[in-house]
């Protein structure tokens, strides 16, 4: 019975594992003729061409043997076949290969770079165990092994050959080798040896390193030839490039992000896929999370491609998809943009500093001045105290989280207080619009209120009116001081004066605010004060339902829709349905109040 539920388990991770390495293995044949076809076309030698009919053969039948799912891919393939039996134009096979290579790993969700940083000393090892015999201790192509071989083995200080040679296509080569010629595949050796023995071949060329590579990803180190990288980034950078590897078990943050996509990777290969979701979440909350103040504030976008990437891996997690490795390998990518972002100097973090007290402020101080202007049409001096006590206990706690840092509130821990404020928020705001509504259609207790204006209103309202005011601003105090410290490393006294800056903007808008709430007409008042206090519940509800799933409580369902920061709006169901009835509740409530109302003036009638 044992080996029978180990078969069960195994069978399918060996299948999808061989599945996987089959559509590898036809693009490493298209990689191979991207690259090889224009020599063999220029050359005229028979046995050459010869060599690319054959390899685009074996491209056909390969993706004939995957069946049904490579259908969309095999017409054209065949078409290439084709095209390389004509001696077609080199452009047009070249362009044909590269197509069809991107729509495969695309569709497939290929993964074409390493899970980890390869070994290159380990690679030089292999090399000279493996390879050096035919390709020469050097790589020159000229070992003694290589002499009688045809074609002759490759020369890897050819700069015609390496302008096509990136470690994918070695890492391919060496996994199934090339059918027609003296070079073998190498199934001895695991995955993260024959990383290492391709980036250590493609690098084997270039002078030793002197200074610093530029930040890029494992994917474009492994996917792009020399020539590519040159390009993006200069030739003086490609010895470094070649020789310096992305790291992912730095320190901080990132890296602790870094190495949870890693062990992601990992468990997905093992059919983990539980596993897999939970370290990308996990991933997320103790790399992303701490870092986001400071990335938001340098680079919004780049925080919400972030935010994307993760939700797409956990979706792929959930569904088990293919493409779960190249979502990963995705956001390996925006980690390694992400370190470098440059910091700021005092213009630019106090210009920041400024937006962020206004940004997160807003909603706070709308909200809260609503309440103030209400309270002061009723003449309720007392529940006026209680408001500000309310939103200046939210600022003090505000301060303390500045104070205490990220140290207190920082992964986890601040996700889950900010999600949890935000839905206590939710259920005491709709408490407010509910009272708010009931006085604006009581005009009986409104003349009651004019006269006796302590004794209307009750300590419990007192006690609600406090939790509002206090949530209202709360979660954005938090989200504020995290922020600011973020900033705070480029440039403090940028922070403090854009700090200065945005409080007086604040303080010029709640007297705006309160202004003008006072000239409103009751009616009018009351109204708009319910629409806001509902419209504003209706955002924190977003906003905590997301933190819950970003918090991996709450599974993901993405549908296409806009993502709304601001509002609370993201494109998933379990956050917009939520949303959508809530907004929708109050205009049922009103049909059904006008409905009711209809009734005995019709039976009167």
């Amino acid at each position: 019975m044992r080996a029978m539920a180990l078969v069960v388990v195994v069978a399918p991770v060996v299948m999808a594992a061989e599945a996987s390495s089959d559509w590898h293995r036809v693009v490493g044949l298209l990689q191979y003729l991207e690259g090889d076809y224009e020599g063999a076309l220029a050359s005229k030698d028979a046995a050459e061409l010869e060599e690319q009919r054959g390899l685009a053969d074996e491209a056909v039948v390969a993706l004939e043997s995957l069946g049904a799912e490579a259908a969309p891919f095999l017409s054209r393939a065949e078409a290439l076949k084709a095209d390389i039996a004509a001696e077609a134009p080199a452009a047009q096979v070249v362009a044909q290969c590269r197509a069809l290579v991107a729509d495969l790993v695309a569709a497939r969700g290929l993964s074409r770079a390493p899970r980890s940083a390869p070994d290159l000393p380990a690679g030089r090892a292999l090399f000279t165990a493996q390879c050096a015999s035919c390709h020469g201790a050097e790589g020159r192509g000229d070992g003694p092994a290589g002499a009688a071989l045809t074609p002759a083995p490759a020369n890897f200080h050819d700069a015609a050959r390496m302008a096509t040679l990136s470690p994918y296509k070695v890492f391919n080569t060496t996994t199934f080798g090339i059918k027609g010629t003296p070079m073998p595949a190498f199934p001895g050796l695991s995955d993260a040896e024959r990383w290492s023995l391709a980036f250590f071949v493609v690098g084997l060329r270039h002078p030793a390193c002197a200074g610093e590579p530029p930040a890029v990803t494992l994917e474009a180190l492994a996917t792009s030839p020399d020539a590519d990288l040159a390009a993006r980034h200069g030739a003086a950078a490609v010895p470094c490039l070649r020789a310096v590897m992305p790291s992912v078990n730095e320190g901080g943050a990132l890296g602790r992000a870094q190495r949870g996509l890693v062990e992601a990777r990992r468990l997905a290969s093992a059919a983990d896929w539980d596993g897999a979701r939970a370290a990308v979440v996990d991933a997320y909350l103790e790399g992303i999370e701490p870092l986001e103040p400071t990335l938001r504030a340098r680079n919004p976008a780049l925080v919400e491609r972030l935010e994307q990437g993760f939700t797409k891996a956990r979706v792929a997690a959930q569904a088990r998809a293919p493409g779960f490795d190249a979502e990963v390998v995705g956001l390996q990518a925006l980690l390694d943009e992400s370190k470098g972002e440059r910091h700021g100097d005092f213009w630019s973090v106090f210009v920041a500093a400024l937006f962020i007290l206004l940004r997160e402020g807003f909603e706070a101080t709308v909200v809260v001045g609503a309440l103030l202007a209400v309270m002061k049409k009723m003449q309720a001096d007392a529940h006026l105290r209680v408001v500000h006590l309310g939103w200046v206990s939210a600022l003090i706690f505000g301060v303390l989280a500045f104070v205490f840092g990220q140290a207190l509130l920082a992964g986890a821990n601040r996700e889950w207080l900010e999600t949890v404020v935000a839905l206590f928020a939710v259920v005491m705001l709709l408490y407010a619009a509910l009272w708010l509504n009931a006085r604006a259609t009581m005009s009986a207790f409104m003349t009651e209120l004019r006269s006796k204006m302590k004794d209307a209103l009750g300590r419990g309202s007192m006690v609600g009116l406090f939790v509002i005011s206090f949530t209202s601003v709360g979660r954005e105090t938090v989200e504020t001081a995290l922020f600011l410290q973020g900033l705070a490393g480029d440039s403090r006294e940028g922070v403090m004066w854009g700090s200065v800056a945005g409080g007086v903007a604040l303080v010029g808008l709640v007297v705006f605010v309160r202004t003008v709430g006072f000239r409103l007409p009751m009616q009018a008042l009351f109204k708009a004060s319910t629409v806001l206090l509902v419209a504003t519940a209706v955002m924190l509800l977003g906003k905590g339902l997301h933190g819950l799933q970003e918090l991996g409580v709450l599974p993901l369902a993405p549908v296409p829709f806009v993502t709304i920061e601001p509002l609370g709006i993201h494109p998933d169901v379990v956050s917009l349905v939520p949303q959508l009835l809530l907004a929708l509740g109050p205009l049922g409530y009103w049909w059904w109040s006008k409905r009711g109302a209809s009734r005995p003036a019709s039976s009167a009638a």
